[in-house]
């Protein structure tokens, strides 16, 4: 890698539980992630301009409210039209797999449920990130 991978982790709605969050983010900067956590109660325009903002490759929203058909969709939505339609959009939380099938369809990148290894998480966004930085610009 050229550079360290930059990810802003985030936690959008009203859901005020942030330790798995935290978690992410802290397994993610041990991997040698730049990490930017915005904290509890974001909204996705605040989520969007803070990624444009930290000029970040990638944004992990941690959803446990069930509202994850919503609140995925127009942060994905807000970051195009602020034209970071590069950034990979990922996270995890409570999610049915259909559900995550539908986000995946809409441009979400894979998801994670509950339990899986934060090592899984590192080794896609590498993998993503490694990809994106061998196409030509």
């Amino acid at each position: 890698m050229t550079r360290p991978i930059r990810v802003l982790v985030a936690k959008p709605g009203l859901d005020g539980h942030d330790r798995g969050a935290k978690v992410v983010a802290a397994a993610l900067r041990d991997a040698g992630m730049e990490v930017i956590y915005t904290g509890l109660h974001q909204t996705p325009e605040m989520i969007a301009t803070a990624a444009v903002q930290e000029d970040v490759d990638v944004v992990g929203l941690s959803i446990l409210s069930g509202a994850h058909m919503t609140l995925f969709p127009r942060v994905l939505a807000l970051l195009r039209e602020q034209g970071r339609d590069d950034v990979l959009l990922t996270g995890g939380g409570i999610i049915p797999k259909e559900d995550m099938e539908a986000l995946k369809a809409q441009g979400v990148g894979q998801l994670f449920g509950p339990g899986t290894s934060t090592a899984d998480l590192v080794d896609f966004i590498r993998t993503w990130f490694a990809e994106k930085e061998s196409q030509p610009t």
